[in-house]
């Protein structure tokens, strides 16, 4: 800004950012599998806020509740959970990536097929779904959502092998794209994960039971003994006579997504045997490293950015200080009925901390760069509270891609750093300077000396367009959003 440069500005501060994904969760042979599975989905919450849904096993009898709203909005209650009876159970948070935020759209999904009843949660997302569910269709399929998880339910219904594993197998084999799956059957409990691993899931144990979670995180809200991570194309199979394991892709090289350590996940997780916490400080430190520069404070953007604010005080010796508030009550959207309101909207989040920012030169630390609108308020917000001047570091790459593995990205118009040279950007967000850490600088975070592009250890396609499976539906998502379709009232 600063009449640098004339920019189109996009005031949509809730579209400023990388949305979450979702959260799986699911145990067996437990007494109290739904309270556990609320305890799950509340320390997964961050993964999705849109809605949650838990399904349980008693008997022989499902038993499900599914609400738009927050966990403990729904499954907090003592009656709520009595009414999940039963001794497993599996669980979702959402943040809907492919498929409106409709109750019909919440999983855990269900369908009675022919052998029991089946339910079914995903995270990820299917890039080759909508291709699948035309097929289905056409061959007289009749969908009730719109969501991408439907389409493994409708391949389960449409598999003529014997056994639930053997039709499970079957339909994951069609599918394309980023998942983990944990879903639950009248004796069995069954993960996947994607043949690069792209998502998380961990096995953990309570007492006997097995646990299936996206993160460590949730096996330690309810006390349960973590075993190890899924491995990248294994499909796993709990039951009463032990677990299974099967690899029906073979043995092939992972690639986790990046963002689960630089974003999604929560800091005290373990993801790859690494502390998803250490490596943002790490982060942080290679960020110090590349772009340090002088300054009186290093200040978060809270609540993302403080591991790598942490790590790069550490590595520059300058003081870090809470410089910015967060104000935590605050939910995702708010009414902003008129144009000079709605520019107040990044202060329902963020209040500058005037005490520790006036008449100082700040270096602002934040974990990435979306569309830059945000960046421009809190920038301006920390110039208003005094300070002399404002350097931005991020601690990732420049985000110049679209993501279709499950991260709602906007389009790569309207991506900044897609659009803008690094200039352009600084000028945008109005900093003195800006800087990125380097794709290589993300590598030396993790323990690798830079990234090999024969072999990348990650899926970085954000950064660097190299995305890892195919993207057979790449503008099918409106088809998903936008089909003829029943509306929800209710």
């Amino acid at each position: 800004m600063n009449g640098e440069t004339d920019f189109e500005f996009d005031l949509d501060l809730d579209g400023d950012t990388l949305r979450e994904e979702c959260g799986v969760f699911g145990v067996l042979g437990h007494e109290d599998a739904a309270a556990l599975t609320a305890l799950g989905l509340h320390a997964l919450q961050h993964r999705g806020q849109e809605a949650a849904g838990i399904v349980t096993l008693d008997n022989d009898q499902f038993r499900a509740e599914r609400h738009l709203g927050l966990v403990g909005d729904h499954f907090s209650d003592a009656d709520t959970i009595a009414r999940l009876s039963g001794s497993a159970a599996i669980g979702h948070v959402r943040y809907s990536t492919t498929g409106e935020t409709i109750l019909r759209n919440v999983q855990p999904l269900f369908a009675e097929l022919d052998g029991g009843g089946i339910a079914i949660c995903h995270n990820g997302n299917f890039t080759n779904a909508l291709t699948l569910r035309r097929q289905l269709i056409r061959d007289g399929a009749i969908c009730q959502s719109t969501s991408d998880s439907e389409v493994v339910l409708q391949l389960l219904a449409r598999s003529r092998q014997p056994k639930i594993v053997d039709r499970f197998i079957e339909a994951i084999k069609q599918m394309e794209g980023a998942y983990s799956l944990v879903a639950l059957t009248g004796k069995k409990l069954i993960g996947a994960r994607d043949p690069l691993g792209i998502r998380p899931l961990v096995l953990g144990d309570l007492n006997g039971a097995p646990i299936l979670a996206s993160e460590t995180c949730a096996l330690d809200i309810i006390g349960a003994r973590f075993i190890r991570e899924i491995e990248n194309g294994e499909v796993i199979v709990c039951s009463t006579g032990g677990i299974e394991s099967f690899f029906p892709f073979g043995r092939r090289k992972a690639r986790p997504c990046i963002f689960e350590y630089i974003y999604f996940s929560r800091p005290d997780s373990i993801l790859g045997g690494r502390s998803v916490y250490d490596v943002r400080r790490e982060m942080g430190r290679q960020l110090a490293i590349e772009s340090q520069v002088e300054a009186d404070v290093v200040v978060p953007v809270p609540d993302s950015g403080v591991p790598a604010a942490i790590g790069y005080s550490q590595e520059s010796g300058i003081p870090f200080e809470l410089g910015i508030i967060r104000n935590h009550y605050v939910g995702r959207t708010f009414i902003e009925p008129t144009q000079s309101i709605r520019t107040l909207g990044v202060k329902l989040k963020h209040s500058a901390n005037r005490s520790q920012i006036a008449g100082k030169r700040v270096t602002l630390i934040d974990d990435s760069l979306v569309r830059g609108t945000t960046s421009v308020k809190i920038v301006q917000m920390i110039r208003d509270a005094g300070a002399r001047e404002v350097h931005f570091r991020l601690a990732s790459p420049p985000i110049r891609y679209s993501d279709y593995y499950g991260i709602d990205t906007p389009v790569r118009e309207k991506l900044l750093a897609a659009r803008y040279s690094l200039e352009e950007m600084r000028a945008y967000i109005g900093a003195d300077t800006l800087a990125f850490l380097s794709v290589e600088g993300i590598y030396r975070a993790m323990g690798y000396d830079g990234r090999d592009d024969e072999n990348p250890q990650f899926t970085d396609h954000c950064f660097t367009g190299d995305y890892p499976t195919p993207l057979t539906d790449l503008s099918g998502d409106a088809e998903f959003r936008h089909p003829p379709r029943l509306v929800e009232v209710r």
